[in-house]
């Protein structure tokens, strides 16, 4: 192809102008050994620390907490409190001591040098104790506990007990403990209980310092067992002793309990069964609970003390009569409840004996007693008559105060999580 001369002067020109950029752009751009170079080279700078007034200064006092547990020793409190050795005996011998209990955290202020200014924990009685440095050494006194209440939701499924679901759930035994006795006369939790079956709770918690206290009553609950959907309201009438209904009013609260101890296992049922002494099979016209010896034992029903004291192979035994020609006996106790004798008056749930293994028994445990006009039978195999139900004047009040709880249990039963497990 031939150029005309305009046309070979601007193609040279062009040409020039582009090998000017290449030029420009090799020249900018690093070569491989540079590049490595600055990757490699570390700069070091001094760094000018601010003065010492900058810094801030040691506090001189300063907040501690500790939880006195279980086989603590006061001195080994105050040691983990970092308390001066000089305040150990003073602070040994302050009386208000004796109300601090294990579980309860210890709240204290000390100076620089570990001498305490005061602490505080709360009693049994949800007073504060405030222990403070006086001039002749420390001085108690007693306030009115600041708890904060709040209302909690939680749910749990059953995979083996209750209490394992109530601790996967974050909800305290207290509160699973309520559950268990709310339900009793409806669920038996010793034998019941299916994988599956799952319960929701509307509870009181309570606060001191933005810290978990306690745990308080529980104000509805709903517990399905086997498919079957039971729920519970608490309700107290103006003057009137509180209860557990159902959303119809119906009393939760039987007229019996199946069992007068909490969470123990059946060792021996009603029925035929091999003696453990006379070796020979025999009617065994109770019921067997194994617990540890001391464990209380409760009145299954209102009643009359019947009888207390010693009685053949039962060993240790009282005799409640209840209504209806029905009474109940509670066999090998280590020993009776203080106070209780023929005569005395026991409301459902009052303790009446502790468990031991007295009279004809190889270990400890209770043997229980249901008997209709003198004829033991099978607790478990009877129809419990239930409490009475909210008088018909209250029912407007108590469907006032039970809907806004029913409709948290359906919103806990709508949540996610309830729905996942």
């Amino acid at each position: 192809m031939i150029l005309h001369a305009p046309l070979r002067r601007a193609a040279l020109m062009a040409a020039l102008v582009l090998s000017s950029v290449v030029l420009a752009v090799a020249a900018i751009a690093p070569s491989p050994e540079a590049e490595a170079t600055l990757l490699r080279k570390t700069v070091v700078e001094p760094v000018a620390l601010g003065s010492a007034a900058a810094v801030l200064p040691a506090p001189q006092k300063y907040l501690r907490e500790e939880r006195f547990g279980r086989g603590d020793t006061l001195s080994s409190l105050f040691q983990r409190l970092g308390v001066a050795p000089e305040d150990l005996r003073p602070l040994l011998r302050a009386s208000a001591l004796r109300f601090l209990r294990p579980g309860r955290t210890v709240s204290a202020e000390l100076g620089a040098d570990g001498e305490l200014l005061w602490l505080s924990f709360l009693t049994a009685r949800e007073m504060q104790m405030i222990v403070e440095r006086a001039d002749d050494g420390f001085r108690a006194r007693e306030v009115a506990a600041a708890l904060r209440t709040e209302v909690m939701l939680r749910a749990g499924a059953i995979e083996s007990s209750l209490f394992a679901a109530a601790d996967a759930a974050g909800v305290p035994d207290a509160v699973a403990l309520q559950i268990a006795d709310i339900f009793a006369g409806d669920v038996d939790f010793h034998r019941e209980l299916r994988r599956g079956d799952h319960f929701s709770v509307v509870y009181e918690q309570y606060f001191l310092g933005g810290r978990e206290v306690h745990a308080g009553r529980v104000l509805a609950a709903e517990f399905v067992n086997r498919g079957r959907r039971l729920q519970a309201v608490y309700y107290a009438p103006e003057n009137g002793r509180g209860g557990y209904y159902a959303p119809d009013g119906s009393n939760l609260r039987k007229a019996f309990l199946r069992s007068p101890l909490e969470y123990t296992r059946i060792s021996s049922g009603f029925g035929m069964r091999r003696h453990p002494f006379l070796r020979s099979w025999r009617a065994h016209a109770g019921i067997d609970y194994a617990a540890p010896t001391g464990t209380r034992v409760r009145a299954a029903g209102d009643g009359v003390v019947e009888f207390t004291g010693r009685k053949g192979g039962y060993g240790n035994a009282v005799i409640v009569r209840h209504r209806g020609q029905v009474s109940t006996l509670y066999g090998h106790l280590s020993r009776i409840a203080p106070g209780l004798h023929r005569g005395t008056r026991v409301a459902q749930g009052d303790i009446v004996g502790f468990v031991g293994s007295t009279g004809w028994a190889t270990g400890p445990h209770l043997h229980y007693e249901f008997r209709i006009s003198g004829r033991a039978r099978n607790p478990y195999a009877i129809a419990m008559p239930a409490g009475v139900p909210v008088p018909a004047a209250e029912l407007p009040d108590f469907r006032r105060r039970a809907a806004p709880l029913i409709a948290r249990l359906e919103l806990i039963a709508a949540s996610p999580l309830a729905r996942l497990e």
